[in-house]
């Protein structure tokens, strides 16, 4: 047996038993017995390797110091990676709320993320940054305007494994309908005031710009701020395609489209149709086209189109110097932007007022006004690969310079904002009246550029 053929070790061990239990008051043995004994942290911590439970806080973990107030839209998309900072409430006349954010991801992450974010859930892109890098998004979702400021930060002490730069992040959003406050109620409504409605308020009466801006004549001092309209407030808009309907009601509120429209009258009331899916004549675009533009650069004059003098010469021989649009028509020939014998095209001496525009008709006129620059040779090669439509071959060739130029356009292109993603262009279609608004309610490129409501802000805005 083991303690006869280990006699030594059996007589060590029974020495050590009764040291022990002769001496168990001993320094010596309370020494030996506390480094024995069991850690009393884990006794105190018996889920020391248990999963945190729900609700606890683990140590190390950071609890957040500011949250996102609880009517903060849902809509607005949120870059998961992301750590709010700051948040700056309603304050003045801007009714805007500013959230600030951080995020260790590199700036051409997340402004990929809220490209792809914006253009898969139906908001319609107002700005966006001309690279990867980052720049500023402007957003609208219904009755919500959002904006999202990315900026690449270099990091000055980073961590082991960190990345170099990380983002700072900033998120201000604006309902349309509380841009600005309401009116007083205990104002005079025919004193002038800033606190009015929105534009696209059904409630919103002005003041604007004059309904035919284009026609207005001149004045003769260096004050043309005096004149004023009556925007509209069209019952009818529901026939119109969902995506344009707040484009056709910004451009009302800014004074482009008259309302020449039949009116009905029911309980004394007048009540306006925009009529959105009638076919739009060359006569009407040509004057809604001078008016949006002039509008858009209301303070910008270098950009606006001049009209044509009574003493002109008509470039056209079906519009006389006593037509109604002949100031806005004339004006269009005598910039070049529309055919006709001062730009060259001899063939083209009637402009045929009443007639339908056309598609190409549209995009032609108005590209040179996104551009403004000289337009780009084309043929229908070219054409062909970047929009890849089948019936690129009955494209006028005088249109398709102004079909690839747009094309160039992105996202801010004329074709996709008015007519959505196809693969039949149609260029002979004729142009409804919601169609053509839907087309000037934006001008420039992208990220270089004016929106109706972007001029609504700037004519709202104090001076």
């Amino acid at each position: 047996m083991l303690p006869f053929k280990h006699p030594a070790v059996f007589l060590s061990l029974a020495v050590l038993l009764s040291s022990l239990t002769a001496c168990a008051n001993s320094p010596t043995a309370k020494n030996l017995e506390q480094s024995l004994a069991a850690d009393p942290r884990l006794q105190n911590n018996t889920g020391i390797f248990e999963e945190a439970k729900a609700g606890e806080t683990q140590t190390g973990q950071n609890d957040p110091k500011v949250e996102l107030p609880a009517d903060f839209p849902k809509d607005i998309p949120l870059y998961p990676n992301a750590q709010l900072q700051e948040i700056t409430p309603v304050s003045g006349s801007e009714n805007k709320v500013s959230t600030r954010w951080f995020s260790s991801d590199p700036s051409n992450f997340i402004a990929s993320f809220y490209r792809s974010q914006f253009q898969t859930n139906n908001w319609q892109i107002l700005q966006q940054p001309t690279d990867e890098v980052g720049g500023d998004f402007e957003a609208r979702r219904n009755d919500l305007l959002v904006k999202v400021s990315i900026q690449a930060q270099s990091v000055t002490n980073p961590t082991p494994n960190q990345p170099q730069t990380a983002t700072g992040l900033r998120i201000e959003y604006t309902p349309n309908s509380t841009a600005t406050a309401q009116p007083n109620p205990t104002v005079n409504p025919t004193e002038t005031t800033n606190n009015v409605p929105q534009p696209s308020d059904p409630q919103f009466i002005g003041p604007v710009l004059p309904t035919n801006l284009a026609t207005q004549p001149q004045s003769t001092s260096n004050d043309q701020t005096t004149a004023t309209a009556t925007s509209a407030t069209f019952n009818d808009l529901n026939k119109a395609p969902q995506e344009l309907r707040q484009h056709i009601q910004d451009l009302s509120s800014l004074g482009v489209l008259s309302v020449e429209s039949p009116t009905t009258k029911s309980n004394n009331a007048t009540t306006n149709q925009f009529e959105p899916t009638k076919i739009i004549t060359r006569r009407e675009y040509a004057r809604w086209l001078v008016a949006a533009n002039n509008a858009m650069y209301a303070n910008n004059p270098a950009k606006q189109i001049r009209l044509a003098a009574e003493s002109t010469q008509p470039a056209f021989s079906d519009v006389s110097k006593t037509d109604p649009n002949f100031p806005e028509i004339q004006g269009l020939a005598e910039a070049g932007l529309i055919p006709s014998p001062l730009s060259g095209d001899s063939t083209t001496v009637l402009f045929r007022p009443d007639a339908p525009l056309t598609r190409e008709q549209l995009v032609l006129w108005k590209v040179p006004l996104d551009t403004r620059q000289a337009l780009p040779t084309a043929n229908l090669d070219a054409v062909k690969q970047t929009w890849g439509f089948q019936d690129i071959g009955k494209i006028d060739p005088k249109a398709l310079r102004a079909v690839l130029a747009d094309f160039q356009n992105g996202e801010q292109s004329n074709i996709r904002r008015v007519f959505g993603y196809t693969t039949l262009f149609q260029p002979k279609k004729p142009v409804t009246r919601a169609e053509a608004a839907g087309a000037l309610w934006y001008f420039g490129t992208q990220g270089e550029g004016v929106s109706a409501v972007d001029a609504l802000k700037l004519k709202r805005s104090p001076t």
